[in-house]
């Protein structure tokens, strides 16, 4: 029988899968369905309770994602989130329009009714805002519980029905109230008990490992070095055992000494079979000239697959390809159970694969968070060097070599990250920050270099620190200004071609993590 369920409705939103992994944290099994889910296919999930995620779009919109209207007459407690609280008010007699101004990040927040809903939340705190359109008018069926400077009805509740809602993201890190807000809906509104445990995701994954790939089929593993790909490819030996084969493609694109990392630890550690391709001049010579960020990825992810198409023809039974894609990964592909996600921009591993592919997919992290996949890759007992390194992005540094891809701005770029690591390692930040790297701009600028005018061939490197638990959203980080001094001294002096270095103070959102 299914454990009791929290059941999130996906209307397209970025953060529904977010919204399910703090139920899990919970402790409390969660699942997403689409937002027609009948009241039948609920009950089949035994459901305790629901979750109305947020969108894109406005629920005046035509055409906007909606649930049935049976589903809000249930008596399941629901829970609004943004869209979902203007979609369950508008389908309940309020009226939903456009603000008149937006509000995007941290927004203070007063609360005049704490409920049940907003129990233990201070009456003034702050929540994390994303949204242009606002509760207008309530009817006389609600509650005002909580409100900002620009949005009269930022929480309410039903009357007679479990229905709550709340304008903010109380899922997200950066709305400090959100996790007793959650905890309040799931424990003290659905009467949760908090039985899901982390490890049923490991027994989960490589059940459903086996169950794919059957008893004699082999998998190859698409091996970065990263903690994703490293976590997918021990979860699947942990199913399969020696019928996992590891592919590292030298692309050309790899931070400093990365060819050596992989090769040394991946078949030290994890003693399998691992090949290692190189196809650095395949890789740069499709990209020679390419600008466009999305077009890097799109060629990136084709010539990756032809490679391990290539690769695989020398390995006999080889059927699945894998690969650590994580949640984030496919939701700012546009992907997400309603349908309706925004691209963000494309991830070289998701919706940038040629139809022709030529393998079945196994991706086990793909539901996953970064923190959840960490805690996953120290419940299979990888190295805390592995588990706890910082994120690179598919592509690797051509989506950080802002503009055309060069063999000699890569040499700069790669020079500059490596200082940067160096250097936090060495004042003790590497652990403070969750993801720092370098971001080579695609202009030149004036500078003073040996009593000398310089500017041409002298580019600029941005510096990106983020604090982040879960890489939807992201804080840029407060840090040490001598330690961004002793850097930005070492990348001018060290690296030929940079006069000048830069830090990126944006926080996702609006910004996202990389650059492109």
């Amino acid at each position: 029988m299914q454990p009791a369920t929290v059941v999130i409705l996906d209307f397209g939103g970025q953060y529904a899968q977010l919204i399910a992994r703090r139920v899990r944290e919970n402790h409390v099994h969660s699942v997403i369905v689409p937002p027609d889910v009948t009241v039948e296919q609920l009950r089949e999930h035994n459901t305790i309770g629901l979750i109305f995620s947020g969108s894109p779009v406005s629920v005046y919109a035509q055409n906007a994602p909606r649930c049935r209207p049976e589903v809000l007459h249930s008596g399941w407690p629901i829970l609004g989130i943004c869209y979902g609280l203007q979609l369950a008010c508008d389908m309940l007699g309020c009226e939903v329009k456009a603000g008149a101004s937006r509000e995007f990040g941290r927004t203070p927040l007063e609360v005049v009714d704490q409920d049940v809903l907003l129990a233990n939340v201070p009456l003034q705190t702050s929540v994390w805002m994303s949204h242009g359109d606002i509760v207008k008018e309530l009817s006389a069926d609600f509650v005002p519980l909580a409100r900002t400077a620009n949005c009269p009805y930022a929480a309410a509740k039903h009357k007679t029905k479990p229905v709550y809602g709340v304008q903010f993201h109380p899922e997200v890190t950066h709305t400090p109230c959100g996790g007793q807000i959650i905890r309040n809906f799931l424990y003290d509104i659905c009467g949760c008990t908090g039985d899901w445990q982390v490890g049923n995701v490991v027994k989960d994954g490589i059940e459903a490992i086996r169950r794919k790939v059957g008893e004699t089929d082999r998998v190859i593993c698409g091996l970065s070095g990263g903690v994703d790909s490293s976590v997918a490819a021990a979860l699947i030996h942990e199913a399969i055992g020696d019928r996992l084969t590891c592919i590292f493609v030298d692309n050309g694109l790899m931070r400093s000494g990365e060819v050596d990392m992989v090769e040394s630890t991946f078949r030290k550690h994890f003693k399998i079979d691992l090949r290692v391709v190189d196809a650095v001049d395949r890789f740069l010579e499709r990209l020679d000239g390419i600008a466009d960020p999305q077009e890097k990825r799109r060629i990136i992810g084709h010539e990756f697959i032809d490679v391990f198409q290539s690769e695989a023809k020398k390995i006999k039974h080889a059927r699945f390809l894998a690969q650590g894609t994580l949640y984030p990964d496919v939701i700012e592909s546009g992907h997400s159970v309603g349908g309706q996600a925004a691209n963000i921009k494309i991830h070289h591993n998701v919706g940038g694969l040629p139809a022709e592919l030529g393998f079945e997919l196994v991706e086990p992290l793909r539901d996953l968070f970064k923190d959840e996949v960490r805690r996953v890759g120290e419940h299979l007992g990888l190295p805390e060097e592995i588990v706890w390194r910082h994120p690179f992005p598919g592509p690797g540094l051509a989506v950080r070599v802002i503009g055309p891809v060069t063999r000699e701005r890569l040499r700069v770029l790669r020079a500059a990250d490596a200082i940067i690591i160096e250097e936090i390692r060495a004042a003790g930040w590497y652990n403070k920050i969750a993801q720092a790297f370098g971001v080579l701009l695609p202009v030149s600028t004036v500078g003073v270099m040996g009593d000398e005018r310089s500017y041409a061939g002298q580019h600029v490197v941005a510096v990106r620190f983020v604090e982040s638990t879960d890489f939807m959203t992201a804080d840029w980080v407060h840090v040490d200004y001598e330690l961004l001094a002793r850097i930005s001294n070492r990348i001018i002096n060290e690296v030929k071609g940079v006069n000048r270095v830069v830090y990126d103070i944006s926080s996702k959102p609006p910004a996202t993590i990389e650059w492109e």
